[in-house]
């Protein structure tokens, strides 16, 4: 599986699970049987040596999917056991917990001593904390020592956006059924989900006609389809001149971060107007900038006028000086990429940005941009991210685990599957602002220069981690990897 590749949310699941059913001439157990086989090879596959099973299922069709598992181990010669705090409620589970009982099943009501866990407690339709008891369950499967294989979702988890209402199992293997859930790649579902696997269920591809991806997910594989081959008889003028804007006292090193994610993404020419205190030190450890003292507006004019693209706000600061350059800023008709407090001074705004723009916020910046707490943005991330494009009009990336961009048109949401917690250190933000002006200079679209520099960052976050870990990763680790994965390899 190469990447892009489509996500859906829980209704078009449910459409898809409607034309699955009328594939089976109307028989939606026969989907359900398939789901519960699926299952059980998905546990041998992992766990080939689980003679202990225990099964949690849930009343519904998630719950039949597992009592149809349960039943293929039970045939297989494991000892198996259903644990459920009540009763199936749907006709498909109840016909599949009575097939289960008729085949010598048993139901207890403890976890006790297992080699695994099949957690079919709710499927995608849960959008609602769990009760008490179920709380009580949840926690109890996460504490215990064996592995957990998740059916389609880890229980607790909204399968739409990624959040948990409250209480949500943790799992080391998710098996998706019919298609890949869009809300299991962000937020906090990737803590739950563990490895994610699919179980198309032999639905064809013709039963996708008309239901379309509601986001596409990219990891490090796509990137070499962002990045052609240059010219041999290319030069520097082809490739961009980005203008870093920022650095106010005491903050020059985030827009020397910047400046260097520019050159090291490929930007043809990239110049610095900064303080005049950071002049020195920019140009000792990266010269290949050209950095400008900028006290006040005056000397900025020639600067906006020469660059291609302009990326303001690393380092920045909300006082006078970066509140002047920002005005200066937004007069501008150039191509544009804000961060850090440059947003901060967009919110106080409220706006004023063109399609062709670009920002890059975390969940702080981002719900100060939309009003609202930064729990209601990482509640849905989704939602956050398209709230944001609507208001500004621009191209947005969400920052965060999972993180996702959002532009004017028709293009689905793009989730990011890449990055790691390391990368949650200052300076990260500085270093993607690079990459997306540099490749805003190079000819990218906003939308595909949000996307690919999103990605870039990512996945250069994760090279760099592979090297000595997550802790202690530092925003310059990137660089080099910056490079060496926008490069196709010639042939």
């Amino acid at each position: 599986m190469h990447s892009p590749f489509p996500l859906f949310d829980p209704d078009a699941l449910r459409q898809l699970e409607a034309r699955g059913t009328a594939l089976c001439d109307g028989d939606a157990f026969a989907l359900m049987a398939r789901a519960g086989q699926a299952g059980w090879r998905c546990a041998l596959k992992h766990w080939p040596r689980a003679m202990r099973i225990v099964v949690v299922c849930g009343p519904g069709n998630n719950g039949g999917d597992g009592y149809v598992l349960a039943r293929h181990a039970h045939a297989a010669g494991r000892e198996v056991r259903v644990l459920r705090l009540a009763a199936p409620a749907s006709e498909l589970a109840q016909r599949a917990c009575a097939d289960y009982l008729a085949a010598g099943g048993t139901i207890d009501g403890e976890l006790g001593d297992a080699d695994l866990i099949v957690d079919a407690l709710f499927g995608i339709g849960l959008a609602r904390a769990p009760d008490a008891a179920t709380t009580a369950l949840i926690a109890a499967i996460n504490t215990h020592p064996a592995p957990v294989l998740a059916l389609d979702v880890p229980s607790g988890l909204d399968a739409a956006t990624g959040s948990a209402p409250g209480a949500a199992v943790v799992a080391d293997c998710t098996l998706q059924f019919l298609a890949r859930h869009r809300g299991l790649r962000t937020g906090t579902a990737l803590d739950h989900c563990g490895e994610l696997e699919l179980a198309a269920l032999e639905l064809p591809a013709s039963a996708f006609d008309g239901i379309a991806p509601t986001a596409l997910a990219y990891r490090a594989d796509a990137l070499a389809g962002f990045f052609p081959l240059r010219p041999r008889d290319g030069h520097k003028g082809r490739n961009g001149h980005v203008l870093c804007i920022g650095g106010d006292a005491g903050s020059g090193g985030a827009i020397l971060l910047a400046a260097q994610a520019a050159l090291r993404s490929g930007a043809g020419l990239v110049s610095v107007a900064t303080r005049a205190a950071h002049v020195p030190a920019l140009l000792a450890r990266c010269p290949e900038a050209m950095v400008h003292a900028v006290e006040g507006t005056a000397e900025l004019p020639p600067l906006l006028a020469r660059a291609d693209v302009l990326a303001l706000g690393p380092g920045l600061g909300q006082g006078e000086w970066g509140r002047a350059l920002w005005q200066a800023v937004m007069r501008s008709d150039k191509p544009r990429v804000f961060d850090a407090d440059a947003l901060n001074l967009l919110a106080d705004a409220g706006g004023g940005l063109r399609t062709d723009d670009c920002i890059t916020p975390h969940p702080g910046e981002a719900a100060r941009l939309i009003g609202c707490t930064i729990a209601e943005v990482q509640r849905d991330r989704f939602a956050a991210a398209v709230a944001l494009q609507a208001r500004l009009g621009c191209t947005v990336v969400l920052k965060g685990a999972g993180s996702i961009a959002v532009s004017a048109g028709d293009a689905a949401p793009a989730v990011i599957c890449a990055g790691n917690p390391g990368m949650g250190t200052g300076g990260m933000g500085d270093v993607l602002t690079g990459v997306v002006a540099a490749l805003r200079g190079q000819g990218f679209a906003a939308h595909d220069a949000a996307v690919a520099g999103a990605l870039l960052h990512a996945a250069a976050g994760d090279a760099a981690a592979r090297e000595d870990g997550e802790r202690g990763l530092l925003p310059s680790d990137l660089l080099p990897w910056l490079r060496r994965l926008a490069n196709p390899v010639r042939r």
